[in-house]
């Protein structure tokens, strides 16, 4: 897993398997980022990502919730077609857009 920070944008870019051990470790990177005040958008860059399960779901509502309470917004790109039915189904595509890629994210305030 690789953060990126680009001004005040934070790229989560996980590889593999998202599950219950990597989670917490993206939880804690991210959130001592996030905590820091700089970051106004969260990023998940799905592109290397084969599978996720309810602790990736977990992730990013988590980070979703953060950015909400400092009026921040997350966003992701390059789900492949199982993520991104994972998304909708849990009802995550009602808080989170997720774009073709990393310039149109990146674009969007």
């Amino acid at each position: 897993m690789r953060i990126d920070v680009m001004g005040d944008a934070m790229i989560i870019r996980p590889k593999g398997e998202l599950d219950h051990h990597y989670a917490s470790e993206i939880r804690e990177k991210a959130d001592r980022i996030i905590l820091k005040g700089e970051i106004r958008k969260v990023i998940f860059d799905f592109t290397n990502v084969l599978f996720m399960d309810s602790s990736g779901i977990g992730v990013i509502m988590g980070r979703y919730r953060l950015m909400e309470a400092i009026k921040g917004s997350v966003c992701a790109f390059g789900a492949n077609q199982r993520i991104k039915d994972l998304i909708k189904m849990s009802g995550l595509s009602r808080l989170i857009t997720i774009y073709p890629n990393q310039q149109k994210a990146l674009e969007v305030k």
